[in-house]
C-alpha cells in the first residue's frame, strides 16, 4: 500500500522546486494533491503532472499572505473532500540585504510571506484536523533558522519563528491527535537559488560533508515521511535534510 493512500494534502509554493517535487512524491505515494501557488499555470501544470503519476489532483491560485484567499481554498477543499490531513506549508521568498542595506519592505515582504503566511494556513486548516482527531502539519524551516547567515536577517528571522511555530503547535495539537514537524533544508538546487553563480554554488558545495547541493526531491522524501504513518510518534521535530552542513 502507498504510504499516502487516499489522504488530503494540501502544498503551498507547490508551483516549483520543493514544493512541486512534493507533489509529485504526495502523488506517487498515493495522495489526494492540493497544489497552490500564486501562478495559474503553474499550479496547473503541477496538478496534471501529478494526474499523470495517477493521483487525483487539483490546483489553486492562493496568495498565503491573503488570508480571505487561504480560507477560501480550504473551503474549497473541504466541500469537495470532508477532510484535510496534510498540509505542508512550503511557500517561501527570500529578498536578502545586510542588516545595515535592508529596506522594511524586503523585511516586511519576507516576514508576510515565511511566517505570517505559514499562521494564516495552519490556523485555517487547524480545527478542520482537531474535529477529525488526526492530521499532519510540516512547516519549511531552514538550517538558517537554526544558525542564521550572512544577509538574511528577515529569512532567519521567519526560519526560526517556523520552528517556534512547530514546537508549540505540537504541544497545543498533538494531545488533539495532530502532528506538528518541521524540516530544515540545507543548500538546495531549486530556482530559489537559479541566480547564485556556478563558482559560489561549488564553494557551498564543498562546506557540505556529502560534497554536494541536495535535490529537491530529497526535501520531498522527507515531507513524504514525516506525513505518513510511519511517523506516528514523531511531533515538535525539526529534521535537518543538509548534507551534514550543520555538523
Amino acid at each position: 500500500m502507498k504510504r499516502l493512500e487516499g489522504k488530503v494534502c494540501l502544498i503551498t509554493g507547490a508551483g516549483q522546486g520543493i514544493g512541486e517535487a512534493t507533489a509529485l512524491k504526495f502523488a506517487r505515494e498515493g495522495a489526494v494533491v492540493v497544489a497552490c501557488d500564486l501562478k495559474p499555470e503553474q499550479v496547473e501544470a503541477v496538478a496534471q503532472a501529478c494526474r499523470a503519476a495517477g493521483a487525483q489532483a487539483e490546483g489553486h491560485v492562493m496568495d498565503v499572505t491573503d488570508r480571505a484567499q487561504v480560507d477560501a481554498v480550504v473551503a474549497g477543499v473541504l466541500a469537495a473532500h470532508g477532510r484535510i490531513d496534510v498540509l505542508v506549508n512550503n511557500a517561501g521568498i527570500t529578498q536578502d540585504a545586510r542588516l545595515q542595506k535592508m529596506t522594511l519592505e524586503q523585511f516586511d515582504r519576507v516576514i508576510d510571506v515565511n511566517l505570517r503566511g505559514v499562521f494564516h494556513c495552519s490556523q485555517a486548516v487547524s480545527n478542520q484536523m482537531v474535529s477529525q482527531g488526526s492530521g499532519v502539519i510540516l512547516n519549511a524551516s531552514s538550517v538558517v533558522g537554526l544558525y542564521g547567515n550572512f544577509g538574511q536577517t528577515n529569512y532567519a528571522a521567519t526560519k526560526f519563528g517556523v520552528i517556534g511555530f512547530t514546537k508549540t503547535w505540537a504541544r497545543e495539537l498533538s494531545p488533539k491527535g495532530v502532528r506538528v514537524n518541521a524540516v530544515a533544508p540545507g543548500f538546495i538546487k531549486t530556482p530559489m537559488i537559479a541566480t547564485v553563480p556556478d563558482k559560489v554554488l561549488d564553494d557551498l558545495a564543498q562546506k557540505v560533508p556529502l560534497k554536494r547541493l541536495g535535490q529537491a526531491e530529497e526535501i520531498a522524501n522527507a515531507y513524504a515521511f514525516l506525513a505518513s504513518d510511519e511517523a506516528s510518534y514523531i511531533t515538535g521535530a525539526v529534521l535537518e535534510v543538509d548534507g551534514g552542513l550543520t555538523l
